[in-house]
């Protein structure tokens, strides 16, 4: 993998980030491939993506636009007052990619801070990405967030870890 590439893919994460933290819902929603999944399955990391288990989350482009939707609304009640996140990231690691190939995997270790009045939710976890690269650029075909401590009972997530 040359280091162009490489940069190319580590932008393209900490740019994601950014536009959650910002709350562009919309364009970081336009990141996802058409057939892009947003999935926060229950067990973390020890979780095979097999469908045989219950998720905190597990959302196509159609229900991450839905809940976006959602968010916006003046009448989200569980927007009163509005929630704001911070998400640090660490430096990807690149775990597959293949100049062969358009698509590559990436693993980001994470802190996630979410605030609502009061109220601060912080989770850490690490971010599996499977990007895949086409004529208009990177999209995100798989978000899969491990969460550090999946069995914790955990408070409502509004936004997006």
């Amino acid at each position: 993998m040359d280091a162009q590439t490489e940069r190319r893919l580590f932008d393209f994460i900490a740019h994601e980030a950014r536009l959650l933290d910002a709350q562009r819902f919309d364009e970081w929603l336009a990141l996802f491939a058409d057939n892009g999944r947003y999935w926060v399955p229950l067990r973390g990391g020890a979780q095979a993506d097999d469908g045989s288990h219950n998720a905190l989350a597990d959302e196509d482009r159609l229900l991450l636009a839905l809940r976006i939707e959602r968010l916006k609304s003046p009448r989200a009640h569980s927007q009163h007052p509005p929630s704001s996140c911070q998400h640090i990231l660490q430096q990807p690691a690149l775990v597959h990619g293949d100049a062969r190939t358009p698509h590559y995997e990436l693993r980001t270790p994470f802190v996630y801070i979410e605030v609502r009045g009061e109220r601060q939710l912080m989770l850490a976890g690490c971010y599996r990405h499977r990007l895949i690269d086409r004529p208009g650029g990177l999209r995100i075909e798989l978000k899969r967030v491990d969460l550090l401590n999946p069995g914790a009972t955990l408070p409502a997530i509004q936004l997006f870890p």
